[in-house]
């Protein structure tokens, strides 16, 4: 492949949602979260016009966990949030074009919503839209 095609292919994949990240694959709607060598299981997250990719998130109880979170670029605001009370987790983040990390340790097991909490006036609220994941936390 030429190198031409080589960068058409990447662009043409990015525009199309293609693979983002390391380990995703096109389309994927869930990831599995990776654990590296200082015990921390990581992901990303890019949140855009209405939607979060992935929209399924697999992560163990008991290990810390670190999202890296980052919307597209456009001039519509959003937001990540994430609670999960009986672990002490009550996360509420501003998405920015630059990546933003943000960590906690998930002390119990089962499947919680994250989305972005963000509303134009008397418009339906952009998790209403669709921009709304699933973080599953298993043992």
């Amino acid at each position: 492949m030429k190198v031409g095609s080589v960068a058409a292919f990447a662009i043409s994949s990015f525009l199309l949602g293609g693979p983002a990240f390391a380990g995703e694959t096109a389309g994927s709607d869930t990831v599995q979260a990776v654990i590296g060598a200082d015990g921390k299981q990581r992901a990303h997250i890019i949140g855009g016009s209405y939607f979060f990719r992935p929209k399924h998130i697999i992560v163990k109880v008991n290990v810390p966990v670190e999202l890296s979170l980052r919307r597209e670029t456009g001039i519509v605001p959003h937001t990540f949030v994430l609670k999960i009370p009986e672990a002490g987790v009550n996360i509420d983040e501003k998405l920015d074009t630059d990546e933003k990390v943000v960590s906690f340790t998930p002390t119990v097991a089962g499947t919680f919503d994250f989305y972005c909490r963000d509303r134009l006036l008397f418009f339906r609220s952009h998790r209403e839209r669709g921009m709304e994941g699933t973080l599953e936390v298993v043992p």
